[in-house]
């Protein structure tokens, strides 16, 4: 039996004049090519001259699961499948990774086409610390899950990178604030290698302020890590960690016991925070967040 062989293509953020040469052999020598967006594939081909002579084949998330066993019996029969994205590289928070997996597990070789990433080209252009970082992909969508995740970042010494829809960033930028402390450095970029790129540097509470009106766009937020010298521990930033727990489900106590575990804070100094902000208000916004306005219930 030919041995067939899994391509992950990098296809260009925005700007076409980053597709590298490999992309453009590979789309037009692949048996299969399996693409997040037909239509846009089809356009990059246009843009890039080449010619798609294997078979197209939608693979997104929404048929991810239901398409996978296809493709890697095609790759079992020895055939070449190449695998693209909207952008960026595949199953970095974008199909992929089921394809992948089961390749590993039928012995197929995978390889890359390696070509942009926002995740990288961001780090890159932030101006904050990229020797250590950490990539957290797409926010929760749900209010109280996402405060819950931003709240198990408080304390992560790495910078961190993560996506957002535009629709969504003003609030998550809140709680970023909330959850990270308001003065925490940050830069949100936009439009990446696109036409009217945008890299809007500040601290979180200022960038909450900026997004606060809309924004649009594809947006890649870097966020610097916690140090010895970042306040994430004053009472207001100990008040909205535990609330955003509770906001997920934990009672007092139990929020209480992880956020001081979390934070190496003990546990009746957060108790007594999270008590003092109740008694101002319930769910009210931490005093010296800047941030009140733009709070989400």
């Amino acid at each position: 039996m030919a041995e067939g062989k899994l391509l992950l293509a990098g296809a260009p953020l925005g700007n076409v004049a980053d597709a590298s040469k490999r992309l453009r052999d590979g789309l037009a020598a692949a048996d299969v090519v399996a693409a997040e967006d037909t239509r846009r594939l089809r356009r990059l081909a246009a843009d890039l001259g080449v010619t798609i002579a294997g078979r197209i084949v939608s693979y997104f998330e929404g048929n991810e699961q239901q398409r996978t066993p296809a493709l890697a019996e095609a790759l079992r029969d020895g055939q070449t499948v190449l695998l693209i994205t909207d952008g960026g590289m595949p199953s970095v928070s974008d199909p992929g990774y089921r394809l992948v997996a089961a390749a590993v597990a039928d012995g197929v070789e995978v390889t890359a086409l390696p070509g942009p990433s926002a995740v990288t080209t961001a780090l890159a252009v932030s101006g904050l610390p990229s020797d250590r970082f950490c990539f957290e992909g797409f926010a929760p969508r749900k209010p109280a899950d996402r405060r819950r995740a931003y709240a198990a970042l408080a304390a992560e010494p790495r910078t961190i990178v993560l996506f957002e829809a535009p629709h969504r960033l003003a609030d998550s930028l809140t709680d970023l604030a909330a959850a990270l402390g308001d003065d925490r450095p940050a830069a949100a970029c936009r439009e990446l290698t696109k036409t009217y790129e945008e890299v809007r540097r500040g601290t979180l509470g200022e960038l909450a302020a900026w997004a606060a009106d809309g924004v649009r766009g594809e947006i890649t937020l870097v966020i610097g890590g916690a140090t010895a010298t970042t306040p994430a521990t004053s009472d207001d930033d100990l008040a909205a960690v535990v609330r955003a727990e509770q906001d997920a489900g934990l009672s007092r106590r139990d929020a209480v016991a992880a956020v001081a575990d979390r934070l190496g804070v003990p546990k009746r100094q957060v108790y007594e925070a999270s008590l003092a902000a109740d008694r101002a208000g319930p769910h009210s916004p931490p005093r010296g967040t800047g941030v009140s306005k733009f709070n989400t219930p």
